[in-house]
């Protein structure tokens, strides 16, 4: 049975747990503003020395995500907390690709993902040695037909995917991520490594969790909290996020079952 925290607020459990990973995008901010009551539990989790992580699947380095939450009106003390999926993902290409062609499968606003190695980006999809997805291309869309079209020949190649996430809320508009065309890809039969919640890489990469008592709050079921169950970790889902109409409509434990997750606490938002 999922607790619900709407009454006694996350300082209830807060003892229990050292490191909190915190979803950034659906929890704190919806895209456009920032939570209110979220930054009062991130500074009051601060107040008591415990360690967060604001763990996100942006297809961008931390430091770009870092100054996307400064225009915003983020403290510095809290943004430094940021850990991304795109620098998972750089991490790996540092090691393994920065001498393979690429082909970008996204948008021209991800393009600072790769800057240090952007003279092996090739416009050509049969010159790559691989595909690296951040998003969906602008021109196109949400016809995720496209997709299939252009892969259909390349299969053989592995796709990076920066970014799990299938859908995201951009303040009241819902978009498609880059995990929308990993999955066309996949279902076709190619091969896609992904960088993001619910993998363990980016946990792991974000702060030293061994031995830890770890408690990850998020609002996406696929993400958030399987990278939760994955890992072990106590899950709190945030219900006013991606999942909103169908946790009001049947319930967080119908909900649960259905998409075959554990969910120990629940919250409308994250509020202290």
């Amino acid at each position: 049975m999922t607790k619900n925290l709407d009454s006694d607020g996350l300082r209830s459990i807060v003892e229990n747990y050292d490191i909190f990973y915190i979803d950034l995008w659906g929890v704190v901010h919806n895209g456009i503003t920032l939570h209110k009551n979220a930054i009062e539990a991130l500074e009051e989790i601060t107040k008591i020395n415990k360690d967060y992580v604001l763990l996100t699947n942006a297809p961008r380095p931390n430091k770009t995500v870092n100054n996307f939450l400064e225009k915003m009106g983020m403290d510095k003390e809290i943004r430094e907390k940021v850990y991304s999926s795109g620098e998972a993902a750089l991490n790996y290409l540092r090691k393994n690709s920065l001498e393979k062609k690429f082909y970008h499968v996204g948008p021209p606003r991800d393009f600072d993902l790769f800057l240090d190695f952007k003279k092996n980006k090739t416009n050509d999809i049969k010159e790559s040695s691989y595909l690296l997805c951040t998003g969906l291309f602008e021109e196109q869309g949400v016809d995720l037909n496209y997709y299939k079209e252009l892969f259909k020949d390349h299969l053989n190649k592995k796709m990076i995917c920066t970014n799990p996430d299938l859908i995201v809320d951009r303040g009241e508009k819902r978009e498609l991520c880059a995990g929308s065309v990993a999955l066309v890809f996949e279902k076709m039969g190619g091969e896609v490594i992904y960088f993001g919640k619910p993998f363990p890489e980016v946990y792991n990469q974000a702060i030293n969790n061994e031995g830890k008592r770890v408690l990850s709050i998020g609002d996406n079921l696929n993400t958030d909290i399987k990278g939760a169950n994955f890992l072990n970790y106590d899950a709190l889902i945030i219900s006013n996020g991606v999942h909103r109409d169908e946790i009001k409509k049947e319930g967080i434990d119908v909900i649960s079952k259905k998409y075959e997750v554990v969910v120990n606490f629940i919250q409308t938002e994250l509020k202290w």
